[in-house]
């Protein structure tokens, strides 16, 4: 069993040291490794109470409503849990005639995009700074281990340089850590959203421009005559 009474204090001992020996520069990366890990959780959480990426239910709508059957289409659409349910049920509903109505649905699923991409800029940043944080920690530290090595003069410690100049190098590697998982995972979370766009953007052209039968009849037209 792991004893935590033990491994606590080692960790916040040698968290201690880095922030010692890194500076600055090392707190000011961590805090934004915090923040950021803390953003990435929420999305996360956020994306899946939204069920981003799971449109099954939205699916069987749309082939039911090509169909011309809306009430198989509405009884799909209440099994679903994608947050873009109610745009696609209203879009359906209004029967995809009124050119307003479909402005109106447009602009409601990229109010929904915009939410979902909330946070995901911030991540950005933080995926283009942190690179930049710790190389500028580095330069600082450069600076600082060959203005030792001036004063030392001619009785120079080898050693000694070694050491500033791994200290200096500590940051470039905080800085990469941090920005390396945040990339990804902001670049993956992107992702998500825009394939869910690409999505929204085909279901309600199905809705508002559905394939026509040969008589001109629009597909639920077709199905209310019968």
């Amino acid at each position: 069993m792991i004893d935590l009474t033990t491994i606590l204090p080692a960790a916040l001992a040698s968290l201690d040291e880095i922030l010692t020996v890194g500076g600055p520069v090392v707190a000011l990366l961590l805090g934004l490794s915090i923040v950021s890990f803390a953003t990435v959780f929420y999305k996360i959480w956020q994306f899946r109470r939204a069920g981003v990426g799971r449109h099954r239910q939205i699916e069987r709508a749309l082939v039911a409503y090509e169909r011309g059957d809306a009430k198989a289409a509405g009884a799909f659409l209440t099994e679903s849990r994608s947050y873009l349910t109610p745009t696609l049920g209203r879009a359906i509903r209004g029967g995809g005639a009124p050119a307003a109505l479909s402005d109106r649905c447009d602009a409601e699923a990229e109010s929904l995009f915009l939410r979902l991409e909330t946070g995901l800029g911030f991540l950005d940043l933080v995926a283009q700074l942190a690179p930049l944080i710790g190389l500028f920690g580095t330069v600082l530290g450069m600076i600082e281990a060959f203005q030792g090595l001036q004063a030392a003069g001619t009785s120079v410690d080898p050693t000694v340089l070694a050491g500033g100049i791994w200290v200096a190098l500590l940051t470039t590697a905080a800085g990469l850590a941090v920005a390396m998982p945040v990339a990804a995972v902001q670049s993956w979370l992107s992702g998500l959203v825009e394939r869910d766009r690409v999505f929204a953007n085909r279901a309600l052209r199905t809705v508002f421009s559905p394939d026509i039968a040969a008589d001109g009849a629009h597909p639920l037209a077709k199905h209310e005559a019968a």
